[in-house]
């Protein structure tokens, strides 16, 4: 679920790397109302965490194949 014209999904992500998010939702930054995806992560300490949407939706070559940074697993 990497379209840039649909919703981000609130649910569990996969990052690339392997390790699990829950995406709760998206803030605004109240300087320049840039888009942030409000997450936490679903290991260790279930920290509290920000991401350009932008950033979050982007792709990542790995071993010559285009990924999503993150991909949607699902409803939490």
């Amino acid at each position: 679920m990497n379209d840039s014209a649909s919703p981000l999904l609130p649910g569990r992500y996969r990052h690339y790397k392997g390790k699990d998010y829950l995406v709760l939702g998206i803030a605004r930054h109240s300087e320049n109302e840039e888009e942030l995806v409000v997450y936490r992560q679903d290991y260790g300490d279930k920290g509290l965490w920000v991401r350009p949407l932008a950033m979050f939706r982007e792709t990542v070559t790995i071993a010559g194949s285009n990924e999503p940074r993150f991909r949607y697993i699902g409803p939490d």
